[in-house]
């Protein structure tokens, strides 16, 4: 738990680490709008938390994977410069997260990048996200739920292109610099829930429109030409063949997943 500080200090003594890279978050956004004190302990306080004992052991570099919601809704693909207008409790606590990463490079001289990524998918999702979720419905037969009218618009990422762009950014980012990153595969959320009822061979009766939480924003887009022009790197992966691989990836891993829904793949790690 990143929020604990005995947690963080054990594992610091423990290892040592060179480098640090904050994955860690309260990332459902649901979850979020029903509890915001555990959104807020992991994504602030424990961001926090990280870069105190980063700075203290002399790590070399710390990375922060944000979120291209922090900029909020938008009609053009948001830059790097641009302001920040978070309109849920996830991008508020990542939007807080990327200031203090923003301090530490401005007060104490800690070697920092900042990471806004797009929606990710691939293998080993948690079933609760939006992709997997429609997945292992589709596969059982379930209804599909889809909040407001299916219109909200978002980019998708396959994970492996991200941790590229991660590992990428760690050792050739320019210290303080932020890196969007996304592969500019921008779907509604309709037409995404009807693609992959088309690869299953599934009847789009299985689709359930539900009441939109105002919160959700209409609309995120970022512009990748930053980490492009000063690290060549792109994304590889083309959404279509990226979505068959995780189907595929699901169809084929049912005991894993039934692990997940039992709680024993999360008791292996404690």
């Amino acid at each position: 738990d990143i929020a604990d500080s005995k947690d963080v200090k054990n594992v610091f003594e423990e290892y040592n680490p060179e480098f640090v890279i904050n994955l860690a978050a309260e990332s459902n956004e649901d979850k979020s709008i029903l509890n915001p004190d555990v959104s807020i302990q992991t994504n602030i306080l424990g961001t926090q938390k990280l870069l105190n004992y980063a700075r203290e052991n002399n790590v070399e570099k710390f990375v922060h994977a944000s979120s291209y919601s922090v900029y909020g809704t938008t009609k053009h693909r948001n830059k790097e410069t641009d302001a920040l207008n978070p309109n849920t409790q996830f991008a508020a606590g990542k939007a807080s997260a990327d200031f203090l990463v923003r301090v530490a490079y401005e007060s104490y001289g800690q070697r920092v990048n900042i990471i806004r990524s797009s929606n990710n998918y691939g293998r080993f999702q948690f079933p609760d996200k939006f992709i997997p979720a429609m997945i292992l419905n589709a596969l059982d037969n379930q209804e599909l739920p889809v909040h407001g009218d299916g219109k909200n618009i978002r980019d998708w990422l396959h994970i492996d292109d991200h941790c590229r762009a991660i590992d990428l950014v760690l050792h050739k980012g320019r210290p303080g610099e932020i890196y969007n990153v996304a592969s500019n595969k921008e779907l509604e959320n309709i037409d995404l829930v009807e693609y992959i009822l088309d690869k299953l061979n599934c009847s789009k009766n299985l689709v359930r429109f539900i009441l939109n939480h105002p919160e959700y924003d209409q609309k995120y887009s970022v512009d990748i030409s930053k980490i492009r022009n000063e690290l060549g790197w792109v994304p590889k992966i083309k959404f279509e063949t990226g979505i068959e691989q995780t189907i595929d990836w699901y169809k084929d891993n049912s005991e894993w997943i039934s692990e997940i829904a039992s709680g024993e793949y999360l008791k292996n790690f404690k």
